[in-house]
């Protein structure tokens, strides 16, 4: 009951909120313009987005879900309020500053073919295109040393900025979309163009290769190559299946299923060879 929430919301954390703003909205506890501005002006503030250190990852993730109306699961519905959805796209953005970054020369292989606007992040309202996009928005904001091009069967640039919006990523990853999925062409073309990388990521769906040599094995030849022995691959699969691309032999290579605001402390620990 509205009453319940208005003792309750004194001492709510931010986390606890975002993640009752659906419940908050259909109840109509927001329908009071005093109640709205609290919580609008508590979405907007940078001191307790630092606070609560919430990754903007959650944030996005609460938001496609608000968006949307209705959860991934239940059946419970809502109109959301265009003021709170708003204040969310402000706090994503604002939220950056709580990512800690790895600090290595990083190298993004960013899936574009098609299937990835058609597949979606279990759990969630996020298509796999949109998770990427958010992943590479991310790296791009917080790292010194970043690389990000976009590949299916070939390579392309997207011409990716740090200071683009994740519209503006959106935007120019889909406008490159083409072909099917070779996950090997990352370290091929930073080999290729004698890239330093300590680290690569292939954000995908989940595909598994197309061309003539396995991922794992072009990772080796880059290591050979480059006289990089300890360069690691990280391949996130957006969407979860049966697929293994890295070497699970190999402790310089990991797959990870999925996409949470767990997953970049995860990718940085075993980039800093903390697990």
């Amino acid at each position: 009951k509205p009453a319940v929430w208005d003792a309750l919301m004194p001492n709510t954390g931010l986390t606890a909120l975002i993640r009752n703003l659906a419940n908050l909205t259909r109840i109509g506890w927001l329908d009071e313009r005093e109640r709205l501005d609290y919580v609008v002006n508590r979405l907007n503030s940078e001191e307790d987005l630092t606070i609560a250190r919430i990754h903007p990852l959650a944030i996005l993730l609460a938001a496609s879900t608000y968006s949307a109306g209705r959860g991934y699961r239940g059946t419970n519905t809502w109109d959301a309020n265009p003021a709170v959805v708003k204040a969310l796209d402000s706090a994503f953005y604002k939220a950056f500053r709580n990512v800690e970054p790895i600090g290595q020369n990083i190298y993004i292989g960013l899936d574009v073919s098609s299937s990835m606007m058609g597949s979606y992040v279990a759990g969630s309202n996020l298509s796999a295109s949109e998770a990427a996009a958010a992943l590479s928005m991310l790296y791009l904001r917080t790292e010194p040393k970043v690389i990000i091009k976009a590949f299916t069967t070939q390579m392309k640039d997207p011409g990716l900025k740090a200071t683009d919006s994740l519209k503006d990523v959106l935007r120019k990853t889909q406008n490159v979309a083409f072909g099917g999925t070779d996950c090997a062409l990352p370290m091929l073309d930073a080999m290729k163009n004698h890239y330093d990388v300590d680290l690569f990521m292939v954000l995908t769906d989940s595909e598994t290769w197309a061309g003539n040599i396995h991922p794992f094995q072009a990772l080796q030849r880059y290591r050979d190559t480059m006289q990089k022995p300890n360069a690691k691959l990280v391949v996130v699969g957006l969407t979860a299946n049966e697929f293994t691309i890295a070497d699970p032999n190999d402790g310089g290579m990991l797959d990870v299923v999925g996409m949470d605001a767990s997953v970049p402390s995860i990718i940085r620990a075993f980039a800093l060879g903390q697990i």
